[in-house]
């Protein structure tokens, strides 16, 4: 976990593990595509249409739109259009190198904005199927989605990793 902090803000202990955890998770991410090729790193090598390239952007949009939530709510978090055809797949001008740097700058930001925020505040969250209507999440609920939204694919890589060459994240 990078330091975001100055000495006139202090991580409280809680803000703390939930930035710890999160950065942990994304290290198991990261660690997937770890001596990958372009062509490796988009290959879909299992019964899905996932590869590890695809899952690092996508997981990087879903951090993006989640903060943006916790600073702004639903209509923040709806101000940039999902890509949902193409956030699973790395398009022709994309690299790995590339989306794992933009993934890294997202962490850096991540990690800047929740300092300054408060783990209490909510938000209504945005009419969706998926959402129960007037539902509310706090920026805490919103951190504990991104960590079990990173963790989730990070297993997806990992199959996806040991499918193309045998390696494994862990064990």
């Amino acid at each position: 976990m990078t330091n975001t902090t100055t000495p006139s803000t202090a991580l409280t202990t809680e803000l703390a593990d939930l930035l710890s955890t999160l950065a942990t998770h994304r290290g198991f991410l990261r660690y997937t595509a770890q001596g990958l090729t372009d062509e490796q790193a988009a290959a879909t090598p299992t019964a899905s249409a996932l590869s590890v390239a695809g899952l690092i952007k996508h997981v990087r949009a879903v951090e993006e739109s989640w903060m943006r939530f916790a600073v702004g709510g639903a209509e923040l978090m709806e101000s940039v259009p999902a890509d949902w055809e193409n956030g699973f797949r790395m398009l022709p001008g994309e690299t790995l190198e590339g989306l794992l740097a933009d993934y890294e700058e997202t962490a850096r930001k991540t990690e800047e904005i929740v300092v300054g925020l408060d783990l209490d505040k909510a938000h209504p969250l945005p009419v969706a199927p998926w959402f129960e209507p007037g539902a509310v999440r706090t920026v805490r609920r919103v951190l504990l989605h991104v960590i079990a939204e990173t963790s989730q694919h990070a297993g997806h890589a990992d199959i996806i990793r040991e499918s193309l060459d045998g390696q494994k994240t862990m064990g």
